[in-house]
């Protein structure tokens, strides 16, 4: 939601009450009230003598080595809604300001309008919090209009339970493909020929035994569905394939040996 500037009034003053045969003023948001009390205000009288001493009321908000100087009271009230009910901001804001002065004759006090375009939406109070900048309104605002995006949590491989996911997400492998990339694995930093490869992994009686050329072919499907980690499958010119530790890749060994390891 786009909010306006924030109009601010003078300090010391404030527009008075709209006469009531003044046409209603174009809607507009929020009002904001911040009191603070005088640097110079007079202390208080002391206590009798024989009354009791006790320390001032403290603000649990407020932490230690700090002092609080004054307060926000967010007034969620639009002009119509002010109208509806025989009145207007200006004599909302003066009536609030002089009660700040009768409970502290030297408070001091600043009010300003939220703006916001006609139709936007919204609670009231929202509206005047976003358009105040108010912290924790800013942030829940931040949090619906950017989401959270999720990211990438690498490869997890799972020999127990002869599996791999990437990025929290199950990989589509075949057994012979799942049987290639734990090979490897379970021969961390060694290169792994060809030949070897296929003698371990094939039997003759397999109907797509592959040769030297074409388990290469089994490899690229392999590098495939690893999709954006398929460099943790490295080739050997001229030799094979080898598996090197990998940043993105985490190993979930089983409780007992892999029956091709030998």
């Amino acid at each position: 939601m786009s909010l306006a500037t924030i109009e601010r009034t003078p300090r010391t003053t404030f527009a008075p009450a709209a006469p009531a045969h003044a046409p209603v003023p174009a809607p507009v948001r929020e009002l904001s009230l911040a009191v603070q009390p005088a640097r110079d205000a007079r202390p208080a009288a002391a206590p009798a003598p024989s009354a009791p001493a006790t320390d001032a009321p403290r603000l649990r908000a407020v932490p230690q080595g700090t002092e609080a100087r004054g307060f926000v009271l967010y007034v969620g009230i639009d002009e119509l809604k002010a109208a509806s009910a025989g009145t207007d901001l200006s004599t909302i804001v003066e009536q609030l300001k002089q009660l700040a002065q009768q409970l502290v004759p030297a408070a001091e006090t600043h009010a300003a309008v939220a703006l916001a375009p006609i139709g936007a939406g919204g609670r009231d109070v929202d509206v005047v919090r976003l358009a105040l900048q108010d912290p924790s309104a800013l942030a829940k605002h931040r949090q619906v209009e950017e989401p959270e995006v999720k990211t990438a949590s690498g490869v997890i491989v799972d020999l127990s339970r002869k599996r791999v996911l990437i990025d929290d997400e199950p990989a589509a492998l075949t057994y012979k493909e799942f049987e290639l990339l734990q090979f490897l694995i379970l021969r961390e930093s060694q290169t792994i020929a060809r030949a070897q490869l296929i003698s371990t992994l094939w039997s003759s009686e397999d109907d797509e035994a592959p040769n030297e050329r074409t388990i290469d072919v089994h490899i690229r499907r392999l590098r495939s569905k690893l999709g954006a980690y398929e460099d943790v499958v490295r080739t050997v010119r001229g030799i094979g394939y080898r598996y090197d530790r990998h940043p993105d890749v985490s190993v979930r060994f089983a409780s007992t040996p892999s029956p091709d390891f030998i």
